[in-house]
């Protein structure tokens, strides 16, 4: 007797969704997506990546009656770490002290991550589940060097399924950083310019 594994797209695709596909027309492609297997399980390269640059993503977690909470989490390039291929973890740094995300894992370790490279219009969708840990390596290894912040405890999620998504209607924007760069060189420009008037 063959055992069926179900899609992993179904993280998303639940049977409300898929009717509503029907109804709307989009069910074709989507079943084809299914019979590939669905979205990605495992971490792969472009993945890692994409992650190693990310600066900021946001989390969703829900309570167990499943009211919704949503929560930016933010620090240098790559504190999003990729532990193993279905594993991240990231250091969770001290905020408003709410503990609302905390709090909903506690009795609902279901996740999504969504993660946005406003440069390059680029989106990434992460479904799975989160644990909280405080042991001493973990944190050791998460913590981010040089970067001034308390870190209460480490995140680590396990990744179910992930999807990139096309960049439609994603805005596009640039790193305040890269936008004083290109300002600093126009204003040398200008100045340089302006110096050669002179002299003439």
């Amino acid at each position: 007797m063959s055992h069926f594994e179900p899609p992993t797209s179904d993280v998303a695709f639940t049977p409300a969704v898929k009717r509503l596909q029907v109804e709307r027309g989009s069910r074709g492609a989507y079943a084809r997506l299914e019979a590939q297997g669905g979205f990605e399980a495992a971490i792969t390269d472009d993945l890692r990546a994409f992650l190693a640059g990310q600066r900021s993503f946001f989390l969703g977690t829900a309570s167990a009656d499943g009211q919704p909470y949503i929560q930016h989490r933010g620090g240098p390039a790559g504190f999003l770490k990729v532990l193993d291929e279905h594993t991240l973890g990231f250091a969770d740094f001290s905020g408003n002290r709410q503990y609302v995300s905390l709090g909903n894992l506690s009795e609902n370790p279901k996740v999504a991550l969504f993660l946005a490279d406003w440069a390059h219009r680029q989106r990434i969708k992460v479904w799975g589940t989160a644990q909280v840990s405080h042991e001493p390596a973990m944190l050791e290894r998460l913590t981010v060097r040089g970067y001034r912040a308390k870190v209460e405890q480490a995140l680590l999620v396990t990744v179910t399924a992930w999807d990139a998504n096309c960049p439609q209607h994603l805005p596009h924007l640039v790193p305040v950083e890269e936008v004083a760069k290109v300002l600093a060189q126009r204003d040398e420009r200008i100045a340089e310019l302006e110096a050669r008037l002179r002299a003439a």
